[in-house]
């Protein structure tokens, strides 16, 4: 059994996705957030799930907040900790920390459009696809060895709300995917690219969905 602490800001509907899921192998053991009114923390804990907050309002820099964040995830001895719309930029301190064993999800095709605004960035450029990937995460903002992606089309009446909504229903299918990878040890790291352990690169298409139209 795995101990998996997610991260969250806000409702954290990756985390509810996660949790819905079911996962075998898989405790959560703990969701935490920077902020005292995340919505997601009232339905961690409608499911019997252990809860914090580590408010980083109330810490002078972010090197106090991500040393106290640490210490919280680790009195849950997390096997994984997963960022699930935790609006924060953690240090290279903290990220090395977890090494190997920490995962997030962005709302693009990375390495296209890092960062923040990702859908209307992508309606701007005019690409064909969007969507989502799965990355461990590194000192280095959405440049992490990506463990899996799903791509959407961009449709031509598509306006932001419409093509992130699209993109959020990949989102809630591929991060389950993911933990679940991990909890059974599949994910190997070999010269900055992940390869699922027992399936060829031929047979891991059926991980991706079909496009989400």
């Amino acid at each position: 059994m795995k101990n998996v602490v997610i991260l969250i800001s806000g409702r954290g509907s990756n985390m509810e996705a996660i949790v819905r899921a079911q996962l075998q192998g898989v405790k959560i053991a703990a969701v935490i957030s920077n902020r005292p009114d995340a919505g997601g923390l009232d339905f961690a804990a409608g499911h019997g799930i252990a809860t914090a907050v580590v408010d980083h309002k109330g810490f002078a820099s972010r090197d106090h907040f991500d040393a106290a964040l640490a210490e919280c995830v680790d009195g849950f001895a997390p096997d994984l900790v997963v960022l699930a719309g935790f609006m924060r930029v953690l240090t290279e301190t903290f990220v090395r920390r977890y090494d190997g064993r920490l995962l997030n999800i962005h709302p693009s095709l990375l390495p296209s459009f890092p960062g923040l605004h990702t859908h209307a960035r992508a309606l701007e450029a005019g690409v064909r696809l969007h969507g989502a990937t799965v990355h461990f995460v590194t000192a280095e903002l959405d440049c992490g060895p990506i463990v899996v992606q799903a791509a959407v089309p961009v449709l031509a009446h598509d306006d932001e709300a419409a093509l992130a909504a699209r993109v959020l229903r990949q989102e809630h299918r591929i991060y389950p995917q993911a933990v679940q990878w991990f909890a059974q040890g599949r994910l190997q790291i070999d010269a900055g690219r992940v390869r699922v352990a027992g399936v060829n690169e031929a047979e891991a298409g059926w991980s991706v969905p079909p496009l989400d139209v």
